[in-house]
């Protein structure tokens, strides 16, 4: 099975460009309030707590060649958010992917990121009590973007790692995917001028963190670590351990040291939008000979494998 569609194609669109239609959205499927529309049509509120105060919770999962993958844990994860932001939404876990799977059916998309997520909603009086807001559900179905494209996927990422900070654990629960990303952001910019892909920031140890939207990984004499404080447990780093234990390769999560990642002899990202990806170059300075390596490569095709498996997908039942 091929490995990941490329990012869309073509230039930065420029400052006037991209004010010249503020009202474009990707093709696809958004169900909100009770209707299935088509994105441009999804709408929230201004006075919505998600937009006004990033207090929301999400969750992504993809649809490759017409199966959903891993979308138990998703759900999953996405529930266990919702009780611990205490948020409640009139749809137990069948109906939510009932709506996923309606909305990718509706969209026609075979290769699809969906989302799934609840905002605090607003208030009819405009309360600062986070009690009067009423929670709003929604979701949406849109083509399948990757974090790579497909020269990246072959010959890999060029990763900065940037000095800012992730928020720490204990003033926001990593485990509750979430829309705080000024952080992540900021790392992103600190990645462009150094003309590298993207970026990692790092935890409140100084140790290696995250990147926006993935987690990250490496290989030393054929050891697998992953950071393990202050990340989101993300479904794709879980399914490198589940394939590791299956390979019968060592997987830990611990503490990932800058300097360890920069020695290590593989370093690969994950995420839900595009799989598992090989890093090549870090900082300017090429990671081992600079070529993606063989347990990257291993990985990668039994990711894909896998997404064949009745055990870990579900089939899209289109009209």
């Amino acid at each position: 099975m091929s490995q990941a569609v490329a990012a869309p194609a073509g230039p930065l669109p420029t400052l006037s460009d991209r004010h010249l239609d503020p009202h474009a959205y990707p093709d696809g499927v958004a169900f909100l309030d009770g209707q299935y529309l088509p994105m441009s049509q999804a709408k929230v509120s201004v006075l919505d707590w998600g937009f006004l105060h990033s207090d929301a919770t999400y969750d992504t999962v993809h649809v490759w060649d017409g199966r959903f993958f891993r979308l138990d844990l998703h759900l999953h994860r996405f529930f266990g958010g919702l009780e611990k932001l205490r948020m409640t939404i009139p749809f137990d876990r069948d109906g939510v992917a009932e709506i996923l799977h309606n909305c990718v059916a509706l969209s026609g998309h075979r290769a699809a990121y969906v989302e799934m997520l609840c905002t605090r909603g607003a208030s009819p009086t405009f309360s600062r009590d986070p009690r009067q807001a009423i929670n709003r559900f929604m979701a949406f179905a849109v083509p399948f973007g990757s974090v790579a494209n497909a020269e990246q996927l072959r010959t890999g990422l060029k990763l900065a790692i940037s000095d800012k900070v992730r928020i720490p654990p204990a003033s926001i629960d990593p485990s509750i995917k979430n829309y705080h990303w000024l952080d992540l952001v900021r790392g992103l910019y600190d990645a462009y001028d150094r003309g590298a892909d993207t970026a990692l920031i790092l935890d409140f140890n100084g140790n290696v963190a995250e990147g926006p939207g993935f987690n990250v990984f490496c290989v030393k004499d054929r050891e697998l670590s992953t950071p393990a404080v202050g990340v989101l447990p993300g479904i794709t780093r879980r399914t490198v351990l589940d394939l590791c234990a299956e390979e019968g390769l060592s997987a830990v999560a611990t503490d990932v040291s800058v300097v360890a990642l920069k020695t290590a002899d593989e370093v690969f990202i994950t995420s839900t939008a595009g799989g598992i990806m090989p890093v090549t170059t870090i900082d300017g300075t090429p990671v081992a000979d600079g070529k993606v390596g063989a347990i990257t490569e291993r990985l990668m095709a039994l990711y894909w494998k896998r997404h064949d498996d009745p055990a870990w997908s579900s089939i899209v039942s289109y009209p």
